[in-house]
């Protein structure tokens, strides 16, 4: 073997090496698991009505952890009647997302989650703000403050994702979101 044919096999096998360190590190890499910050979802819940506290995580990656899901639909529960229905995955996100582009990680404050018909039938018979046909009796509006953060600025924010209904109680200093069709009040 002349030294051109040496050089050409010292260059093949360092190209060959390289291409197996490649391949072992992009093996390994996808089969760590991902980081836990990026792909979980945690809510910290306050029920203002049973005071009730709440920090779960509920969502792995695209995978909704049912048990978690159940103790979500306890505690925003409707607290009159003690029912309960699913809450529509779609709200947790909504207000998942709407809380890191607030900033806010701490405990959110719930007014009203689900709302059987027949209390939201009672509390719109007492009120014109609660519509007869709302989507708390569906599971997918929440009413709810941060204390702390200005809640007018959490409803603009919340507005301009454009996910779903977005409310602003000013004199009650809380806001709605719903997973209905995108609109303002």
């Amino acid at each position: 073997m002349g030294p051109r044919e040496t050089g050409r096999s010292r260059w093949l096998a360092w190209r060959a090496a390289m291409a197996r360190v490649f391949l072992v590190s992009l093996l390994t890499l996808l089969a760590a698991p991902a980081s836990t910050t990026a792909q979980e979802r945690t809510l910290s819940f306050y029920n203002t009505h049973t005071d009730e506290h709440l920090t779960v995580t509920y969502r792995r990656g695209n995978e909704y952890i049912q048990e978690a899901l159940a103790q979500i639909n306890h505690i925003l529960r409707d607290h009159y009647s003690g029912d309960e229905r699913p809450i529509d995955p779609r709200l947790l996100d909504f207000l998942y997302d709407l809380l890191q582009k607030v900033g806010y990680h701490q405990e959110v404050l719930i007014i009203s989650g689900y709302r059987s018909p027949k209390t939201n039938s009672m509390l719109h018979s007492r009120s014109r703000g609660v519509a007869e046909g709302s989507l708390h009796t569906q599971g997918c509006a929440l009413d709810f403050r941060l204390p702390g953060v200005d809640t007018k600025k959490v409803w603009e924010i919340a507005r301009s994702m454009k996910r779903g209904g977005c409310g602003y109680y000013r004199r009650s200093d809380f806001v709605q979101i719903d997973t209905g069709r995108v609109r303002s009040w």
